[in-house]
């Protein structure tokens, strides 16, 4: 799995934002009132105490001002990655400044990240490395991640947050957990299309000696006399028959949730044959791609992920039979002669 790496640095002092805690309200309160106490009774000890907590104040607003400058994240993907499931990858935070460290930083951010990342400590130039999981929410180019530095640090009285975008196209496959009616679809193709064990088919493929699993039927008798040793018949395997998908792309705005199921299904059913080992050739409006013999599954799946619907005015392409068809028109392919198989067709019972 080769990781996708998406980087970000927060090397600047703007865009923080800042929150009084509650504990930094009660050392307000106490502030107030220890100055006031101050001036109205002359106490030169209040006084040496306000001065002490103010700058304790500066200080804390200074160390987390610093903590949070010279930050770079990384996130790193998987090479493959489908919607709405749950995939593991990794964050990877930088301390820049060479000197000073960073205490208690907590990455938070878009709704892809499963929690909170908390870092205690990143001494100065050093880096840090945590597991995660992602998920993202829906198929297509995923180009801008939003993620946010926080800390307490010093003295948890402010919460102090920064803000970093990670910009980078990250392709997003289609939901591949098959749906239980897709699941079905998948079920009742493979059982027409898977074949016997290989080896078993009709023509003669060659003769070669004899090996404990083989079966006595297949003992050719006159090479055995001719070499000696016993030898048997080898049959090559019956050719494998390929699911022929079509995805008819013409569909309405008023038929967009059908759409996403159409590709849902799609995806969900060439990836299950293709993991049993079958051949699937999938065909759309200017696409046409068959698995092994044009690329792997992912070829498919890169299409999916970006397929739009196109005006209904549209054409199809010129097919003759196929083992699923995903249509909002199924009727004008039987109007045309197509045999089909299955269809996916919106109001459909899967």
């Amino acid at each position: 799995m080769c990781p996708e790496r998406q980087s970000a640095q927060w090397l600047g002092w703007f865009h923080e934002r800042y929150r009084v805690t509650r504990g930094g309200w009660l050392f307000g309160a106490a502030l107030a009132l220890l100055a006031a106490g101050a001036v109205a009774f002359s106490n030169n000890l209040l006084f040496l105490i306000v001065a002490a907590m103010l700058a304790t104040l500066l200080v804390s607003g200074l160390v987390s001002r610093l903590g949070l400058a010279g930050l770079e994240l990384e996130l790193l993907l998987p090479e493959h990655i489908a919607a709405r499931q749950r995939t593991p990858a990794r964050l990877r935070l930088r301390n820049l400044k060479r000197l000073f460290p960073s205490f208690s930083i907590e990455v938070s951010g878009p709704a892809i990240l499963d929690r909170p990342v908390y870092f205690p400590l990143l001494p100065g130039g050093a880096g840090r490395e945590e597991a995660i999981y992602v998920e993202f929410p829906r198929r297509g180019r995923h180009g801008r991640n939003l993620f946010q530095f926080t800390t307490r640090f010093p003295f948890g009285l402010f919460e102090k947050s920064a803000r970093v975008t990670i910009v980078r196209d990250t392709l997003v496959y289609p939901p591949l957990a098959v749906r239980p009616g897709f699941a079905e679809i998948a079920a009742d193709l493979a059982g027409e299309l898977e074949l016997p064990v290989r080896g078993q088919g009709r023509d003669f493929y060659r003769v070669r000696p004899y090996q404990v699993p083989d079966s006595a039927r297949h003992i050719d008798w006159r090479s055995t006399a001719h070499t000696g040793q016993m030898q048997v018949r080898e049959y090559s395997a019956d050719p494998r028959e390929t699911a022929e998908l079509y995805l008819d792309r013409r569909a309405g705005p008023h038929l967009a949730a059908w759409f996403e199921d159409a590709i849902e299904c799609c995806a969900s059913v060439a990836w299950d044959l293709a993991q049993r080992g079958i051949k699937v050739r999938l065909r759309s409006q200017g696409f046409t791609a068959a698995v092994p013999d044009d690329g792997d599954i992912y070829t498919i799946l890169k299409f999916l992920a970006l397929a739009q619907p196109l005006a209904p005015s549209d054409t199809p392409d010129n097919v003759s039979s196929f083992h699923l068809l995903l249509s909002a028109s199924p009727r004008q392919f039987a109007d045309d002669g197509v045999i089909v198989r299955r269809c996916f067709a919106p109001g459909a019972e899967l």
